[in-house]
């Protein structure tokens, strides 16, 4: 069947979502929440041509696997070929984006993490920087609370560097489950990073940086790549299995089922990015609509748990054992928060736990604490399994208490969104710096010299600017 342009353009919402994709039509309104990337970008290009932004980050068969031969309605009406033209208009939100994109400072004046995160901070689109941005609840500008917890945890820890030990050699590299990594970092996974996962996909393998990934398409991967797969377990068992046994196939080399997201978080700045009003040839354009009685909503925790995304009942008892006889892939366990869960995980014998609160869960140890925590209480752990921290601007502070590894997310997504796949290079050019550096100067020639006796915790707050204006 073919479809007229003006009939694909009148199903443009959450109720009704179809796109069009190399001239070939499709209806993606099952599909919208089970997308890692999350609804929004595909809501974007509801009832239009989204060729141009779906081709270059997914895989030749990626609608063929998530999409049923019912979903694919047809082609498209009186083309030649080639993108369609279906006018979309510009927000001034689009606008804001196209104008900064050309004000961003070239590569070589980047110097640090934060000066590629003020960038990205500048290009992204309001929806999209309060979900890369938002922690839960509370929230203080510039930064979530929960968030800045996180990071002042890692102020509150103090180096004792050695001196007098060669160190013209430095060697940052390590292993990671028994594969090589560059860095003692990985990149975590992160759901809106499949907006540019193959973009992040191909930098790490040039840099010999192991991924997480949240979706089986590879198609960037090198061959000797190793990525790992993010499983968030959904309620229907039988589509997870499913899920598993793809990415086994496919070559990943572990499976991180995410244990710390059993429903979504209440992130109020994404809601509250959805009130955002833009004034546009005189009329009002709203981004989405929020309506926290509806079932149709897409952001927050009430319209996960009524459209069933994620389990909520995972349990060491039942959930290891279904994973283990799924699949013979070293299991993560992603989002661990505190000693005795680390303890639960030795005894229940996954390979690898990832300590995290999710970015920023409230009021929840930040990731070094719960690590330090474990480094006092039960050291034998990591004799048993490997480590890593969701995130962290301290790489070498959590590797001397004991991690293996450190993952970085919200990072590798702003330095995606600033500056695409360079962006993704020169960040890790920038950690590879400031970690050797950091190694020399700790005395430090190899990941192995990094020791706790490095690291001494300190209670302290630092002294908060009070406004003195009158």
């Amino acid at each position: 069947m073919a479809w007229t342009t003006n009939e694909i353009a009148k199903h443009k919402d959450a109720s009704s979502c179809w796109v069009i994709i190399k001239d070939e039509v499709y209806d993606v309104t099952e599909f919208l929440l089970k997308h890692p990337g999350g609804p929004g970008i595909i809501l974007k290009y509801a009832g239009h041509d989204a060729t141009s932004a779906f081709v270059p980050i997914h895989s030749p068969d990626a609608i063929q696997r998530n999409l049923s031969p019912s979903q694919c309605l047809g082609r498209l009406a009186d083309t030649k070929g080639g993108e369609v033209d279906v006018q979309m208009g510009h927000t001034q939100d689009e606008m804001r984006v196209e104008r900064e994109m050309k004000r961003r400072p070239p590569l070589n004046q980047i110097l640090n993490l934060t000066d590629i995160e003020n960038v990205a901070k500048k290009v992204l689109p309001h929806p999209v920087l309060a979900f890369y941005s938002a922690g839960t609840d509370d929230e203080v500008l510039p930064i979530p609370q929960s968030l800045a917890r996180n990071r002042r945890a890692f102020d509150r820890f103090f180096f004792h560097p050695r001196v007098m030990r060669p160190v013209s050699i430095c060697d940052p590299s390590t292993k990671i489950l028994g594969y090589h990594s560059s860095l003692p970092i990985f990149v975590s996974g992160a759901a809106q990073a499949i907006l540019g996962e193959l973009n992040i996909t191909r930098a790490c393998g040039k840099a010999n940086i192991i991924q997480m990934v949240c979706t089986t398409d590879s198609a960037a991967a090198l061959p000797s790549q190793p990525l790992f797969f993010q499983l968030y377990k959904v309620t229907d068992t039988a589509a997870s299995t499913k899920v598993v046994q793809e990415a086994e196939q496919l070559g990943y080399k572990a499976i991180a089922l995410t244990v710390d997201a059993v429903v979504v978080g209440n992130r109020e700045r994404d809601v509250k990015s959805l009130w955002v009003l833009e004034q546009q040839e005189g009329k009002t354009q709203v981004y989405f609509e929020w309506d926290p009685e509806a079932t149709t909503n897409l952001f927050g925790s009430s319209a996960v748990n009524r459209r069933n995304a994620f389990d909520s009942d995972l349990s060491w008892k039942e959930t290891i054992p279904w994973l283990r006889s799924i699949t013979k892939l070293p299991i993560i366990l992603k989002g661990i928060q505190c000693v005795e869960d680390a303890m639960l995980a030795v005894e229940a014998g996954v390979e690898a736990i990832l300590v995290s609160n999710h970015g920023g869960m409230v009021f929840s140890l930040p990731p070094l604490e719960v690590l330090h925590r474990i480094r006092q209480q039960q050291p034998d752990i990591f004799d048993k399994l490997e480590g890593g921290i969701r995130r962290g601007t301290d790489v070498i502070k959590a590797v001397c208490l004991g991690s293996k590894a450190v993952g970085l997310g919200r990072p590798f997504l702003y330095a995606l969104s600033a500056y695409g796949e360079a962006g993704v290079t020169k960040m890790l050019d920038v950690l590879h710096r400031e970690i050797t550096i950091s190694m020399r100067l700790l005395g430090a020639a190899s990941i192995r010299d990094l020791t706790p006796e490095m690291v001494e915790r300190v209670d302290w707050e630092p002294v908060r600017q009070r406004n003195t204006k009158l």
